[in-house]
């Protein structure tokens, strides 16, 4: 069978609202604190489902460009001055390598604010022929994702492909109007020309869904613009990595796969590892499970809570005043990097901004995103602050 249902909820962003049943909403997770649960209980949450079926490789290798900017374009939203967290799950289906079972399904990340992971499953993943349920898997991320209940979080969910949009025994009506239920907004994406895509029910299921719907050219090589930052920019990254400290039984694997991450952003391109740069100078940026500088903000105390064993062999030796003296030196190094980024990032995006007008504006998997999330923004009250 035809398999190019294309991967889509990129990095970009599926926002929520309400959680979908009490299970979810876990009443016991939430801090008890004095002032109102406004922005910084709010998220940005963004469901990928990606197809994996054949033939499906350009799609992915625009998912593979397209992450670090997704992310950076994120970022820029604000919900009463303060940036809210930003959570991505992915969801490979139609892989003939997956369980029939599951109709072709797998969660493979939650949602989750670990970005390095998001990335490494992202360049992990292989195509295959299979069978492409888009019903089921809208309703599997629906389901089984922990959704936020705050009123003023977003939930998205991007599904994108070139297949039937009505295939598989499970209704796509009845699982985009449960999402619906739950604040949960479905976005489509055909890859393919416009008027088939409405004629196999893409757009309706984005019309049902209330989000966009889009058709794109799944195959075609996305385009860069270089700047005159982007040297400066990966040269401050090469200089970041080393504030990170790790800790923990997975902290040296973690470190080494932020190195990992950068090298498959440098692969694909020179402007897209200048864009995951940007996005590691950003607060969503996070590593407080494995890096003492990330841990130390979330938690003042942890330094004196870290087992001697769980810290690199040259820093178990040290004291914990000592410890906390190289913590707050990387603590401030990392910041003054950062800020240099955040100067240049600002310059390089006025570039880009300029040179784009120039020339048509290409409709590749990024782009749509970041003009649905923007749009999508901007009627939940946000702000959007480059």
């Amino acid at each position: 069978m035809k398999s190019n249902l294309f991967i889509s909820a990129l990095f970009a962003t599926a926002f929520s609202i309400a959680g979908y049943n009490s299970a979810n909403a876990n009443p016991k997770n939430k801090t008890k604190i004095e002032k109102p649960v406004s922005a910084a209980a709010t998220k940005i949450q963004v469901a990928l489902l990606l197809d994996t079926s054949s033939s499906m490789e350009g799609l992915i290798d625009q998912a593979k460009s397209r992450l670090w900017n997704i992310v950076n374009t994120l970022t820029t939203l604000k919900y009463e001055g303060k940036t809210p967290d930003i959570e991505i799950a992915l969801y490979e289906y139609g892989n003939s390598g997956l369980s029939e079972k599951s109709n072709y399904i797998r969660q493979i990340t939650p949602l989750s604010t670990d970005l390095d992971l998001i990335s490494e499953q992202l360049f992990a993943l292989r195509t295959n022929g299979g069978n492409e349920y888009c019903g089921a898997v809208i309703q599997d991320a629906t389901k089984e994702l922990k959704w936020a209940n705050e009123n003023n979080s977003m939930k998205l969910i991007y599904i994108a492909g070139n297949e039937g949009f009505n295939q598989g025994k499970i209704s796509y009506k009845e699982a985009i109007s449960s999402a619906l239920k739950n604040d949960i907004y479905v976005n489509t994406i055909f890859c393919g020309n416009k008027t088939e895509g409405i004629n196999i029910f893409w757009k309706d299921g984005a019309d049902i869904g209330k989000g966009k719907y889009f058709n794109i050219d799944a195959n075609q090589s996305v385009e860069y613009i270089a700047t005159p930052y982007d040297d400066e920019i990966t040269k401050c990254d090469e200089k970041i990595n080393k504030t990170y400290i790790n800790y923990g039984s997975k902290g040296e694997a973690k470190k080494m796969n932020q190195v990992m991450q950068d090298q498959n952003a440098k692969k694909v391109s020179k402007a897209n590892y200048t864009d995951r740069a940007v996005s590691k100078s950003k607060a969503v940026y996070k590593n407080e499970s494995w890096d003492l500088v990330d841990k130390t903000k979330d938690d003042a105390a942890a330094l004196s809570k870290i087992k001697k064993e769980e810290l690199p062999v040259e820093l178990q030796g040290k004291s914990t005043e000592e410890l906390q003296k190289i913590v707050a030196e990387k603590t401030k190094e990392r910041e003054t990097i950062q800020k240099e980024i955040s100067v240049l990032a600002k310059k390089r995006q006025a570039y880009i901004d300029t040179e784009a007008k120039k020339t048509k504006k290409q409709d590749d998997l990024g782009n749509t995103i970041n003009t649905s999330i923007v749009s999508f923004a901007k009627v939940k009250g946000y702000t959007v602050e480059k």
